[in-house]
């Protein structure tokens, strides 16, 4: 996690270093949301090219572990879902599962993972439901052989619902990767100023790993500027990622 208060103040003061302009608690909460999702968007790009590259084979040096680490915090096991709702898919029955949400009903899943069909007599998930495609449904209903059972069961994505088959099939786990919390940094206003307030209850701190925080605000101030208009500001943040990035990629 990395502290939004710490990556604000940096930000004001390289900003300001050249009476650039100053920015406010509001602009800056919305460059950090944006700031946050584009590194944590680049992670699955990254994921999937360092995968492809050989093994170093030394501790701490293998960059997909690194990536794989850095996402950790957001990935997330929801228990036991269900039973849901049976629903016909055009003439063929599914239970319906929704995708976790927050406490305001927020979707929040970023990634979707493995999903199982939890054994009650064995209490743990012991049969993973297999993803096929809605062309795939009216053919392997089709066979004796391959349509779906209680021990083997598919599923198809509707939006931002689980449709599984057989419709019988309840008691639902999911693996998935969550969207970040949105990151606040939090304020009162003390003589016309805004004073950080470290206690608000709506204080969220960046949830990214601690080593992106050089990152953060570079991205920040790559976004503040463009919003302030200063195309040195911007073209010197730039430099600074791509001067990164090839550090991390050589």
């Amino acid at each position: 996690m990395v502290n939004i208060d710490t990556v604000y103040q940096r930000v004001l003061v390289i900003a300001n270093k050249e009476q650039r302009g100053y920015i406010t608690p509001q602009e800056f909460n919305l460059y950090a949301n944006q700031a946050q999702m584009d590194i944590f968007e680049q992670y699955f790009y990254d994921l999937n090219q360092f995968a492809r590259m050989p093994s170093v084979g030394i501790e701490f040096s293998d960059l997909d572990e690194k990536i794989d680490e850095k996402l950790s915090v957001f990935k997330t096991t929801t228990g036991t879902l269900g039973p849901g709702t049976v629903s016909a898919t055009g003439t063929l029955n599914s239970r319906q599962i929704p995708f976790p949400t927050d406490i305001n009903g927020n979707e929040i899943v970023y990634k979707l993972g493995t999903i199982w069909r939890q054994m009650a007599w064995l209490g743990v998930a012991a049969v993973e439901i297999h993803k096929v495609d809605h062309r795939e449904v009216a053919y392997i209903h089709g066979s004796p052989l391959a349509a779906p059972t209680v021990d083997r069961p598919v599923y198809v994505l509707d939006g931002n619902q689980i449709s599984i088959f057989p419709e019988t099939v309840t008691s639902i786990i999911i693996r998935y990767i969550r969207i970040p919390l949105i990151p606040r940094w939090t304020y009162t206003v003390v003589n016309e100023q805004a004073q950080y307030n470290a206690s608000a209850p709506d204080l969220q701190n960046f949830e990214l790993h601690p080593s992106e925080e050089v990152n953060l605000v570079i991205k920040i101030l790559e976004l503040a500027g463009i919003t302030i208009k200063d195309p040195s500001l911007y073209q010197v943040a730039a430099q600074e990622e791509m001067k990164s990035i090839q550090q991390e990629k050589r």
